[in-house]
């Protein structure tokens, strides 16, 4: 049921927009997939938010259906602040939204555009755009998917080189941040396996796995990895594509932090499997918290570690 507050309406805001470049009203309603606890955007019903700051995804067909999201949910007349960096989605956003039929004030501040507007009386091509960002089968994956998920559409070359590399697991494992399930359904291919949980901070592919691995061994948890109580503990096995990008920036702690919390949830002799960018310095801390630390494949670009506690 659409999500409303007949009572006291409250502003909205999407991600965490830097407090130097919009300000962002004191309790106002968390609308982001990628913070766990966040109500949906999509849920709220149309023309209840009094106002909504948004710091914009990169992703052309995800920006657009938060933008047409926002229009919807917002009252005619309510305040839309939105902006982006300029290379990431930025320079797009003026055309973007007067596509939908909105008047702009645009500036631009370190490296972002931001553009203020409001809420036309009648906007358009809303439908269009939700219809187009909205959770989709895709045939080629055949799984369940949205754009903005990681990898929404198609399979990671650094996930398929981990499928390729890793044995038959077995016992009680889970996989840090799971996405549509793709590692997941290659795990659950061994009869060994006794139970898999799947975690991951974005609320769309928490939704799109439940929909993919229908299997009895899985639980799927919204979270953020790296909290604590997130994650089992005494696990026999971890799989792990870690992410190492936070806001369009390379953030190389992302995955050590990954790495560190595999590490707390296994049992002693328990094993993680982990595939990362050729690149990624994840040796010294795979070493720090592991007994061994062996490389078991190389290729295109990729790594695969297997790190026993």
């Amino acid at each position: 049921m659409p999500v409303t507050d007949p009572i006291s309406p409250r502003p909205g805001v999407y991600g965490h927009p830097p407090a130097e470049l919009a300000e962002v009203p004191e309790g106002a309603v968390q609308l982001s997939p990628l913070l766990p606890g966040g109500t949906a955007l999509e849920e709220l019903a149309p023309g209840s938010l009094p106002g909504l700051t948004v710091l914009a995804p990169p992703g052309t067909l995800e920006r657009r259906h938060v933008l047409a999201l926002a229009l919807r949910a917002l009252a005619p007349g309510a305040s839309l602040t939105v902006l982006a960096p300029k290379d990431r989605g930025g320079s797009r956003l003026a055309r973007e939204l007067s596509g939908f039929g909105c008047r702009l004030d645009e500036s631009a501040k370190s490296h972002h555009r931001i553009v203020r507007t409001s809420r036309p009386d009648a906007p358009t091509g809303l439908d269009e755009a939700i219809g187009e960002g909205a959770p989709r089968r895709d045939d080629g994956l055949g799984l369940w998917t949205q754009p903005g998920i990681f990898s929404w559409n198609r399979i990671d070359p650094g996930t398929a080189l981990l499928i390729e590399t890793m044995p038959a697991l077995s016992g009680r494992g889970a996989d840090l941040g799971c996405g549509l399930g793709i590692l997941a359904h290659a795990v659950l291919a061994s009869p060994k396996v006794t139970a898999l949980a799947l975690v991951d901070n974005d609320r769309r592919a928490v939704e799109a796995s439940r929909r993919n691995v229908d299997d009895p061994r899985v639980t799927v948890t919204w979270a953020d990895a790296r909290d604590a109580g997130a994650v089992p503990e005494r696990l026999d096995f971890v799989v792990m594509n870690p992410p190492f990008h936070d806001g369009g920036a390379e953030d190389r702690t992302l995955g050590q932090a990954f790495i560190r919390r595999a590490a707390a949830a296994l049992r002693p002799g328990g094993t993680l499997w982990l595939t990362a960018n050729t690149h990624l310095p994840y040796e010294a801390t795979l070493g720090e918290v592991f007994k061994e630390v062996t490389q078991r494949a190389a290729a295109h670009g990729y790594k695969i570690h297997e790190a026993r506690k």
